[in-house]
């Protein structure tokens, strides 16, 4: 008596705590994995103005700067040299309009006084005039060389985050060379996704990351897709995606993205409605049968069963 007792004990647990529910297939969003880069949301590069050697570099790789911080210093000794020449003859020319000067005094004098024609004094002051010109026009020259010594300082074109620096200190420079590359508006994921799928990827559209590296590997966060490039490249269109947080990430490290793809019907169950045995997995129906079913992707306390079930099939639930 007391066994069968038992018996019937353990028989009205899942009578009392069973559920059912009625299978049917219904629309979900379909997405696929993707591989998508780390790259910067744009690169500015910083360039030298003149050309000359580097005596200062003041970056390096991996650093932030500010918009229009000086990153280095480009020195052309020649210029120093033109400046001192320049110095000479403005000096030099000086002294002739100061001669120029009091030569047109005294002739202006003369004629005051009837001692002097008219003529030499024109000619005193045309002198005057021209010796006045061309010390304007070397200090005019003086000034051009002061503004290109000064544009030797290499300033950052915007905020952002240094790149590359292909120079080193010392180097010989020439105008329009690069002396840096600098990332701006952070960085965003890049990623090529099939032509096929691509029409159903929209600017706005919400996207799945999966976490850096192995240790990461159930942590997701949510990005948005930025722009979709109108350009088919081998089969593959480009659309880039904002994320938090990729401040850290190495330019070019790589990450997974789930990317939506179109609808598609698929039947749905909860995971607690299947049991295991020897490696099958079972579902009962409301009748008493156990079926077996082919698991597939989870989706939170749900689990998509691809074969096994069809829709209107009633599948008991704890």
């Amino acid at each position: 008596m007391v066994r069968l007792s038992v018996l019937v004990f353990v028989t009205l647990i899942p009578t009392a705590f069973a559920g059912e529910m009625t299978v049917e297939r219904r629309l979900v969003e379909d997405y696929k994995a993707v591989v998508a880069t780390v790259e910067p949301g744009r690169l500015l590069t910083a360039r030298a103005r003149i050309g000359g050697i580097i005596e200062q570099l003041k970056i390096k790789e991996g650093q932030r700067v500010d918009a229009g911080a000086e990153i280095a210093l480009i020195a052309d000794q020649k210029m120093q040299l033109q400046v001192r020449g320049l110095d000479q003859r403005i000096k030099s020319q000086q002294a002739q309009r100061d001669q120029a000067r009091s030569d047109a005094e005294r002739y202006q004098e003369l004629v005051r006084r009837g001692a002097g024609t008219q003529t030499q004094a024109d000619q005193s002051r045309t002198a005057l005039d021209v010796a006045e010109r061309v010390l304007s026009a070397l200090n005019a020259d003086r000034d051009v060389l002061l503004q290109q010594m000064s544009e030797g300082g290499v300033l950052a074109p915007g905020k952002g985050r240094v790149i590359t620096v292909p120079v080193v200190e010392g180097q010989v420079v020439m105008p329009g060379e690069t002396v840096a590359t600098i990332a701006v508006d952070g960085m965003i994921l890049r990623l090529q996704l099939p032509e096929r799928h691509a029409r159903f990827l929209r600017a706005g559209a919400a996207v799945t990351i999966a976490g850096r590296g192995e240790t990461d590997s159930n942590v997701t966060q949510k990005g948005v897709v930025r722009i979709v490039y109108p350009d088919v490249q081998g089969g593959r269109v480009i659309a880039d995606v904002d994320v938090e947080g990729l401040a850290d990430y190495f330019i070019g490290e790589r990450t997974r993205v789930l990317v939506p793809t179109g609808q598609r019907a698929a039947i749905f169950i909860p995971k607690s409605a299947l049991t295991v045995r020897a490696g099958v997995w079972f579902v009962r129906l409301k009748n008493g049968i156990e079926v077996a079913v082919q698991p597939g992707e989870t989706r939170g306390s749900d689990i998509e069963i691809l074969s096994g079930l069809k829709a209107g099939d009633v599948v008991v639930t704890p």
